[in-house]
């Protein structure tokens, strides 16, 4: 029986069918695969719909540009046409195999007339199913299922249609692909497909950066992403684009065996909203510690290891291509995750301004990686850990009230001082601006008098 989210891409009139029609015209059946076919059984929602057919890109591209609003043909060197109908794509792809040669970065595509050699190539077997979407009313839609992902869905199993180091060989970034639909859906790999990973992880390095990056996004925010995490780690993978991750596997304190820094990580990891830069952060939060550890009379210690970290982290970022806003914004929150640790010395307003300012409009993520960074058994200190913070946040609220802490700024700005004092631009005014800005800090919001009040003081002193 088909599912009804299934049914309702397939009914007459829909633009699943049209497009069917429009290739039995030309001579060729039209499939419905892959992700499209599998959260449709999950009863998932999916807003792109991938499709097969014999037909090659040229004659794709000819059959669906009368329909089409628009055609996306990015992919078409590699057999894919997009069709933009009514806000959604229809990717339409010839039946392919995609082969990794050597060191090639780019895959091989050959060209195939037989929808099951189309799915032997695939991922993985829950991904190996395809329909044929019907073309009239009185014909049935197919289930085409060679591989048994059925059967897999239903066990939650992820199992490549093929050997796995088969699949593996043909796009090696399958290997991290295994682990993001752990994150994603919870399944758990086949014994076959982790030996497969423990012996070509190797292969990644052909890998670009963009992919894999891209990959690693989505396993971020996985609902399952420990498991995931563990995963990478146990089968070498993660040594291959992100080494300073298993490098966490050390014992804080070996005299006490208290829990190791990758266990530590993890942990903190699972417990964050799946926002994808507050989960990298808690990612790398630690990974200063390991260059940093020394051993002292009162047990381990870890000084300046956020500093580092932060440094390590712009690093490999930089090296997996993420953008120069997200590099910044994750690298800020492992610098600054250890600074509201320092709040139980007294905080005066002064330094609760300095903190907003320095999370600015990381904030909300910072006092959340700050919360989730106790996984502690000693429920005591977890109560005064979050307590502490529920105290800096009641104190920034009450200074919100008082004074526009958002908009941290002193009362005039560098054309002021400029026109004030008769300078040009240059780097005098911008100390100076400096100078106002720490008194907005220090002091609170003061009036503009008072700011050229201390701009005249400043030329007096200057003779």
């Amino acid at each position: 029986m088909i599912p009804a989210r299934l049914q309702d891409l397939l009914n007459p009139g829909t633009p699943s069918r049209q497009l069917a029609e429009r290739f039995s015209e030309a001579g060729h059946g039209l499939y419905l695969v892959g992700g499209s076919v599998r959260d449709a059984l999950l009863d998932l929602p999916n807003s792109d719909l991938d499709f097969a057919t014999g037909a090659r890109p040229d004659e794709i591209e000819l059959i669906v540009r009368p329909w089409a609003a628009d055609l996306y043909l990015a992919g078409k060197t590699y057999g894919t046409v997009g069709a933009i109908r009514g806000g959604r794509v229809h990717e339409i792809t010839t039946f392919r195999s995609e082969i990794y040669r050597d060191e090639s970065r780019k895959p091989e595509v050959t060209y195939s007339d037989d929808i099951e050699e189309d799915l032997s190539r695939r991922d993985f077997a829950v991904n190996a199913m395809a329909i044929r979407i019907p073309t009239t009313d009185d014909e049935a839609p197919v289930m085409v299922d060679p591989f048994g992902g059925l059967t897999d869905l239903h066990r939650r199993v992820l199992r490549a249609p093929l050997d796995p180091e088969i699949s593996f060989g043909d796009d090696p970034l399958r290997m991290l692909r295994l682990f993001r639909f752990v994150s994603r859906f919870g399944f758990a790999p086949d014994e076959a497909a982790v030996t497969a990973v423990h012996g070509m992880h190797g292969r990644l390095e052909i890998v670009s950066a963009e992919r894999i990056k891209g990959e690693l996004d989505r396993l971020m925010i996985g609902d399952h992403v420990g498991p995931a995490l563990w995963g990478l780690v146990e089968t070498g993978l993660a040594e291959e684009f992100i080494p300073e991750l298993p490098a966490l596997a050390l014992e804080v304190d070996p005299v006490h065996h208290h829990k190791d820094v990758l266990a530590h990580t993890i942990a903190v990891v699972e417990k964050t909203s799946a926002r994808l830069e507050l989960r990298l952060a808690a990612l790398f939060h630690d990974i200063g510690k390991p260059s940093t550890r020394e051993f002292g009379p009162g047990g381990v210690s870890f000084h300046h290891h956020e500093v580092v970290g932060a440094r390590m982290t712009r690093r490999r970022m930089k090296e997996l291509r993420y953008s120069k806003k997200t590099i910044e914004d994750v690298s800020r929150l492992v610098f600054l995750h250890m600074r509201p640790h320092t709040y139980q010395m007294g905080w005066n307003d002064s330094a609760v301004r300095r903190y907003v300012r320095d999370a600015g409009p990381l904030l909300v993520d910072l006092n959340e990686l700050v919360r989730c960074d106790v996984t502690t058994r000693n429920r005591r200190r977890e109560r005064t850990i979050s307590r502490r913070i529920d105290e800096l946040e009641e104190r920034i609220a009450v200074l919100r009230e008082e004074e526009e802490l958002d908009a941290l700024r002193p009362p005039i700005d560098g054309n002021q001082v400029m026109a004030h004092l008769g300078l040009e631009p240059g780097r005098q005014v911008g100390e100076l601006m400096k100078m106002l800005y720490e008194r907005r800090i220090d002091e609170g919001p003061y009036s503009e008098d008072e700011a050229y009040a201390m701009l005249d003081r400043w030329a007096e002193e200057q003779g």
